[in-house]
């Protein structure tokens, strides 16, 4: 049966709402390590992903801070590799619409992941969980071939607020891996004026007023397929940035400016160190692996 997101366009809509959501996100039982455990066994064998500078980290929660790679799917990679590499349980925070449905939102609060909403954020923190956001969402999800590993964040300052005021940890990290684990047929800006385009305006999703920037590009995996490639994955982590000195205070512009400018470019930073060392690893894939990912 396919997933209606029309029943509920905004699931955060009153006061009873965001309630209700905190109160499940609270309560809702996180991954069990097995179920982690098992999670990370098939990436193993899909992707081998491996952790760089995990000593980094420290002990206390963080807000975990990276770049986001085509279609979300970093999160399904990072958090058992993270689980299985630090013993860390982190909680991915989503976009809006993924809970406009009832069943698909229950199910993933089953899994750990919770709406990216402030308060919603600001309630996990102060039980001390680890969070994992995105900040560029939607938009860093669907950029183009041509800004792979590139930060689509914008004016977004709105994770350095809620940390310093929470007095809480940033941990950027970069991963390379997910960005590749499919090519574009047709890049999202060419969609329209495709063959593929005018059929979905004949059907009636797709209009003059569609935005082009967040639309996904068709997307063409392993041997031209739907199946992801089975791309080596990298996990690097920069230097925390700890805000405690924040705590219960908003920084100034120019403050909140400096701290995400810092984080931005501890990402950076690890993009690049992680782009080196799969280069250097690369003889070590079989050839199998080396034809899929071709």
């Amino acid at each position: 049966m396919p997933i209606d997101f029309s029943s509920n366009n905004d699931p955060l809509a009153d006061d009873a709402a965001l309630a209700a959501h905190i109160d499940a996100a609270l309560d809702s039982e996180l991954i069990a390590d097995r179920q982690l455990a098992l999670m990370f066994k098939v990436l193993q064998k899909l992707f081998r992903p491996s952790v760089l500078h995990g000593e980094r980290v420290p002990e206390q929660p963080c807000l975990f801070i990276g770049n986001h790679s085509l279609f979300a799917l970093d999160g399904w990679v990072f958090s058992p590799t993270i689980h299985n590499a630090l013993g860390r349980v982190v909680r991915p925070m989503g976009d809006r619409f993924l809970w406009s449905n009832k069943t698909l939102g229950d199910a993933l609060l089953r899994w750990g992941a919770v709406m990216g909403h402030p308060q919603v954020c600001e309630a996990l923190m102060e039980a001390g969980h680890d969070l994992l956001v995105f900040p560029g969402g939607a938009h860093e999800a669907v950029k183009p071939a041509s800004a792979m590993y590139e930060l689509q964040w914008k004016e977004r300052y709105g994770f350095v607020r809620l940390a310093a005021r929470m007095g809480y940890t940033i941990m950027p990290f970069g991963m390379v891996g997910p960005d590749e684990f499919y090519d574009h047929w047709i890049e999202s800006d060419e969609l329209p004026d495709s063959a593929l385009g005018r059929l979905l305006n004949r059907l009636g999703l797709l209009d003059e007023n569609t935005r082009t920037d967040m639309l996904p590009p068709i997307p063409r995996g392993a041997l031209g397929t739907l199946l992801p490639r089975p791309q080596r994955c990298y996990i690097g982590f920069g230097e925390p940035v700890d805000l405690a000195a924040y705590a219960g205070k908003t920084p100034t512009k120019a403050q909140q400016r400096k701290i995400r400018d810092q984080v931005a470019e501890q990402i950076e930073e690890q993009l690049g160190e992680l782009l080196r060392v799969r280069e250097q690893r690369r003889r070590d894939d079989s050839l199998l692996r080396r034809i899929l990912t071709i």
